[in-house]
């Protein structure tokens, strides 16, 4: 017998089916909310509904944001003849926390899979394949995660972006800052030797 009604089993479950929490996970975030209601569960559900109603995919690379175009496409600083092509937002969050990259992104919306049947249809390409034929871009970065899919995903591109006469590259691979050779896999072992550059 549950010991919650059903309106907290509801939430329970409905936060269990975000990244990083399983149902007891959930169980304790649910409870935390429940017991600082004024205080965290209260502005959580107003701003839950405020993200909802005003936050949207931005129709030139979407990102996700209020405005449409997003801050970054608006943004003049910002180099218009460079396009970082990633995954997923959480992607383009991440390189613009490192502040790694002046340019503009494209957000895929994920990978090609075949066992998840997700084809070019599925994923936003051919707005990538407009914004590379319109004329202003030099340079593409495919900054695909460096999985079966991710890199099937940057050889699809690839061939479709064939004869634009715009550069493409993609991010090293590697051996990363702070790691010790005795703790990498092997994949990531012969990438950086692939990868290696003048001392």
């Amino acid at each position: 017998m549950a010991a919650a009604g059903p309106e907290i089993e509801r939430l329970i479950q409905l936060l269990a089916k975000l990244p990083g929490l399983g149902p007891r996970s959930a169980r304790r975030a649910a409870l935390q909310m429940l017991q600082k209601r004024d205080t965290v569960m209260l502005p959580l559900a107003e701003a839950l509904a405020e993200t909802a109603a005003k936050v949207k995919p931005c129709s030139i690379c979407g990102n996700l944001d209020v405005a449409d175009p997003c801050t970054v496409c608006r943004d003049p600083r910002r180099e218009p003849g460079v396009i970082c092509v990633v995954e997923t937002v959480s992607d383009l969050w991440a390189l613009e926390r490192a502040s790694a990259f002046k340019g503009r992104y494209h957000v895929l919306g994920g990978v090609l899979s075949a066992i998840d049947g997700i084809g070019p249809e599925e994923l936003n390409i051919a707005r990538l394949i407009e914004r590379a034929r319109a004329g202003e871009i030099s340079e593409i970065i495919l900054a695909l995660n460096a999985t079966v899919d991710g890199q099937t995903t940057a050889h699809f591109l690839a061939d479709k972006l064939a004869g634009t006469g715009i550069t493409l590259t993609s991010l090293a691979r590697g051996v990363p800052v702070g790691g010790e050779l005795d703790y990498l896999d092997d994949g990531t072992l012969a990438a950086a030797f692939r990868s290696r550059r003048p001392a």
